[in-house]
Parts: structure tokens; C-alpha cells; sequence
């Protein structure tokens, strides 16, 4: 039988009985890059407030500390979290097991990923493995930029280490292009990725444990992942035993949304056409 669909909330205090903490996504549901999302850094802080703890779990491929520096210039307040996980965090182990000659691809200021990882940072023709934070510049390229730089890393076999699995994000009112995308080109290409951010594994055991570290025991199931997309914040969460709240009014919107409004049983449908099946959903968090 297909799965129940979504309970709609429009508060998140209503799920204070149900949820001893929340992985909440960060792009999308606290910002859009540009400007804070002011009800839901209330929102958060009056979680903690109530006694849940808030883990920020976030694609991002920087470590946490370029978070926070963001957070400071954008006016995000830091009471709405008590401690953030990103995959810049879990992505650096996976470079550690990496062969040590490495060509990064992506801009200047992911730089601090890679910051004293004992690896040499080298030209692609010279490249044993790709570490890719995103595209050089996502305001004018797009995947199909790379594809022939891809296509000779592809050809030697090289790993490709994919440090931000977002296929795309909200920056204003605009979507630009992430990592993501290009490691889909990759294995479009026929390349093998590693991946440690959401959907995948490694950075919810890193979430959790740092939960625990605060806490102490902590059950997954008395936990809440919150996020706006669906390949990455949703499935990550099912794949992980975690529920979710699906933030609807974020990068998905245009698939059921007109205006100001939500048409519920397109967003049911889009969700089941996507295979998967959050506990709840909401316009924003607030």
C-alpha cells in the first residue's frame, strides 16, 4: 500500500512531544544566501527554548566555522542552534582516504575545506582523485561547462569526491547549479563519486553523534530532520530511519505551488512521484 500522506502542522511547537531533537537543513529553510528566514530562526530558538535540541545539518562543503562566518554577515541569529554538522565536515575524511595527489574544482573560498589535510593540490592532468566543492562560477556556468573536463577525469578513472551533493540552490530569487550537478554528470559520464553529505549516511551518524554528545542517548526516531529538498533532506532522513518535515515552500515550490498558495494534493502527488514520505509538512518553519 503507498504511504500515508503528509500531516500538514503550522507550527512546529506542535511536534515539541514528538521530537527530543531536530536536524534542521539550513539553505532553504533558515536562508536563501541572501536574507535570514526571521520565523524560522524564531522558531528554532523557541525549540531550544522548550528543551529540544537543534543540530544544523547542511550541504554546505565548508567546514562549520564558514557557516557561522555566513551566518554573522547575513544576521543569522546563532541562539536558533545548538551545534552544526556540515558535509565540508564529513567530506574531509573521505579526502584523507583519498590518493594524495588531488585536483580541487570549485571556487576560492571553499578553500578552508582542504586546510591542513596532509594531501598536494595539483593540476588535472597531474590528478590522481577530484575533490569538488562546485562550479568555479555559478552565477554564469552551468554542468555541461565541464563536461569535457569531466570526461578525461572519467577516462583515467579517477574518484570523484563530491563535497556538496546539492544539486542546486535557492540564492535570492534565482537557483544556481552546486557540486551536485556535476557529480550526476560524472556518473552520467560513467565515473564513480564519493559522497559523505545528505542523503547519504555519514553525515547523520555524525549529527547523531553529536547529539548524543549533548544529551546523552538519543533514539532516531525521536529525532526530526527538516529540510526543503527532497533528493537530499527527505531521502536522507528515510534512508537514515529519522522522520522529516518537508518545508514546502522551498526549492520545490514551483511543482505545486501558484503564488502564495500550496495545492496540497499536487504536493502529495509530487512527493509519492518522488518516492518518499515525510511525517509532515509545512509552508515554512515557523
Amino acid at each position: 500500500m503507498p504511504a500515508s500522506p503528509p500531516a500538514r502542522i503550522t507550527d512546529l511547537d506542535q511536534l515539541t512531544d514528538r521530537a527530543d531533537v531536530l536536524l534542521c537543513d539550513v539553505w532553504g529553510v533558515i536562508h536563501n544566501g541572501v536574507n535570514p528566514f526571521l520565523l524560522s530562526v524564531e522558531a528554532l530558538k523557541a525549540a531550544r527554548a522548550r528543551g529540544q535540541t537543534v543540530i544544523l545539518i547542511t550541504n554546505s562543503p565548508r567546514p562549520a566555522e564558514g557557516v557561522i562566518r555566513q551566518f554573522d554577515t547575513i544576521g543569522v541569529d546563532p541562539d536558533c542552534w545548538d551545534d552544526i554538522v556540515t558535509s565540508g565536515d564529513v567530506t574531509r575524511r573521505l579526502v584523507q582516504d583519498a590518493p594524495r595527489a588531488i585536483y580541487f574544482l570549485g571556487p576560492e573560498r571553499d578553500m578552508a575545506l582542504v586546510e591542513g589535510l596532509d594531501i598536494d593540490l595539483v593540476g588535472p592532468e597531474a590528478a590522481e582523485a577530484v575533490l569538488c566543492t562546485g562550479l568555479l562560477d555559478d552565477e554564469t556556468e552551468t554542468p555541461e561547462d565541464y563536461r569535457d573536463l569531466l570526461a578525461g577525469f572519467q577516462g583515467r578513472d579517477l574518484p570523484f569526491i563530491c563535497a556538496n551533493p546539492d544539486r542546486e540552490v535557492e540564492r535570492g530569487d534565482r537557483l544556481v547549479p552546486c557540486a551536485g550537478a556535476l557529480a550526476d554528470l560524472y556518473v552520467e559520464l560513467g565515473g564513480q563519486t564519493r559522497i559523505a553529505g545528505k542523503p547519504h549516511a555519514p553525515i547523520y551518524q555524525e549529527a547523531l553523534a553529536r547529539a548524543r554528545g549533548l544529551r546523552g542517548s538519543v533514539d532516531p526516531q525521536r529525532c526530526l530532520a527538516i529540510g526543503d529538498g527532497v533528493p537530499t533532506d527527505i531521502r536522507g532522513a528515510r534512508d537514515n530511519g529519522i522522520p522529516a518535515l518537508f518545508i514546502a515552500r522551498g526549492i520545490h515550490a514551483r511543482e505545486y505551488a501558484d503564488g502564495r498558495s500550496t495545492d496540497e494534493a499536487r504536493l502529495h502527488g509530487f512527493l509519492h512521484a518522488a518516492g518518499v514520505a515525510p511525517a509532515y509538512w509545512m509552508e515554512w518553519l515557523a
